[in-house]
């Protein structure tokens, strides 16, 4: 069974800003485990064309404090429609009998400053990262990462404690 497609199309302020996930039916003893998946990498003349002030709105707390760097990557993280459309293609080749959703929406701007960019997380127990291009067939023109949080899903067999 194919998974379920929810794309939703949008305008952006700049070519960047769809955000993609996808829900693995099992994954590392979890059932329904979101992964969401960005761009590692990019080059340093994408990098000098984010506009931060015109993206980036106030935070969302107080205490929060702005890195104009790190919020340029949030950007830089997320794909063009036609990267999208190119990821969901690899997707849909490669994983559909895995997958039960894949979903892009357009991010909404202006994006609150000082959110962690998803390049920035730390591995741990349960946060960890997915390394599409380490994957023989991966043949995308970009490297992609999927990063998914276990802590926030059911185990795929319930425990009892007595």
């Amino acid at each position: 069974m194919k998974p379920i497609l929810d794309i939703i199309d949008g305008d952006t302020p700049i070519n960047r800003g769809y955000a993609v996930s996808m829900t693995v039916k099992s994954f590392k003893g979890r059932r329904d485990v979101e992964v969401h998946l960005f761009r590692p990498e990019w080059s340093d003349s994408e990098s000098e064309t984010i506009d931060t002030k015109q993206l980036f709105g106030p935070p969302i707390m107080e205490d929060v404090k702005i890195n104009p760097d790190k919020d340029k990557q949030i950007i830089l993280e997320s794909f063009t429609k036609e990267e999208r459309d190119t990821v969901i293609k690899y997707l849909m080749e490669h994983y559909s009998s895995r997958l039960s959703r894949i979903t892009s929406t357009p991010m909404e701007f202006p994006i609150p400053s000082g959110l962690p960019p998803l390049s920035g997380i730390t591995e741990g127990k349960d946060i960890g990262l997915i390394k599409f291009e380490k994957v023989p067939h991966f043949d995308l023109p970009f490297a992609l990462r999927g990063m998914y949080n276990l802590g926030v899903h059911k185990p795929l067999v319930e425990t009892s404690d007595k």
